[in-house]
């Protein structure tokens, strides 16, 4: 194709997508049915990774809970199954570990079978400026939050490929899409779990498997417990998040195959703000909404939901 025809293309193409884009701010998106699905969420003992089993099981799914806390996913098993789950299988596994990982999800393939929706949710904090945190806490916290992502994906990633089916989901973070002072180590861990997945993504669909899609939330901080301290200047502009509101917004992302879940709706229009602003005003920016927090780290290094 020449690059007059070729322009032409993208130039046509735009005007439709922006247009179906606007014809769905009216008209909401159909859902898909999951059920049967084999769903796998890590950081699944206690908070959004509970709240989200319980969503997923309410639509009939197969679970799989990974976490390092037993009595959470016993717990979160026992709440899933009431919420009417077809299945609920949990396994103890510190997401940190590669060979960890891959040992848990071999016994995972052969117990229950491949994973259709995969869902990356484990996630740990210091809560420490950079030079104040230890060498040891800032790599558990990149290990962690973002170098497990490329081990489950490496794990369960090849039987969507071969089928062509599935859904990653990786619940990252408003600190993926913006820098907060006194959170370096968690927001390049999480500017790393957004890049990653984006980029497996356009890898999917170079190579047509246009059948697996890919969710990235990016919430503001969540009252879950993780962050506790932290507060918000503007709480009408940026709230502290309620996680069962957040755990139904992620679920009807992954029903509607939503790329892309920011929380609130607000950051659509802040992170995209940060990318065209001259970097002092970023930065004036960043003060004015609070992107400067002090953080209670008594949960430093649990293996536990969050979202920020």
């Amino acid at each position: 194709m020449n690059f007059f025809l070729e322009t032409i293309q993208v130039i046509l193409l735009s005007i439709w997508y922006s247009v179906e884009s606007f014809i769905h701010l009216f008209v909401p998106r159909k859902s898909k049915n999951i059920a049967g699905e084999v769903v796998l969420i890590t950081g699944a003992g206690s908070g959004i990774g509970r709240l989200m089993a319980q969503e997923f099981a309410a639509l009939g799914t197969v679970l799989v809970l990974w976490d390092i806390n037993q009595e959470g996913m016993k717990e979160t098993a026992k709440l899933a199954k009431q919420s009417g789950a077809n299945r609920v299988h949990y396994y103890l596994c510190d997401c940190s570990d590669k060979n960890e990982v891959y040992s848990v999800a071999d016994q995972v393939k052969q117990e229950v079978g491949d994973i259709s929706i995969l869902v990356n949710n484990a996630g740990i904090v210091t809560g420490k400026k950079f030079m104040d945190a230890p060498d040891s806490l800032i790599e558990k916290t990149v290990e962690v939050n973002a170098m497990a992502h490329f081990w489950t994906y490496k794990a369960f990633l090849p039987a969507m490929i071969a089928n062509n089916h599935g859904h990653l989901v990786s619940i990252a973070s408003s600190a993926g899409l913006i820098g907060v002072n006194g959170l370096a180590d968690y927001c390049a861990s999480k500017f790393a779990a957004v890049g990653f997945a984006e980029s497996v993504g356009l890898e999917l669909l170079a190579s047509g498997k246009d059948g697996i899609k890919t969710t990235i939330v990016c919430p503001y901080f969540i009252n879950t417990g993780m962050f506790d301290g932290c507060q918000t200047k503007w709480p009408r502009l940026l709230p502290i998040l309620n996680p069962d509101y957040v755990a139904k917004k992620i679920i009807h992302a992954v029903l509607t195959d939503q790329i892309y879940l920011l929380l609130p709706r607000s950051m659509y229009l802040i992170a995209a703000l940060k990318n065209v602003l001259q970097w002092k005003l970023t930065a004036l920016l960043g003060s004015y909404l609070g992107f400067s927090v002090e953080i209670d780290c008594r949960t430093n290094l649990s293996l536990r939901t969050r979202l920020h």
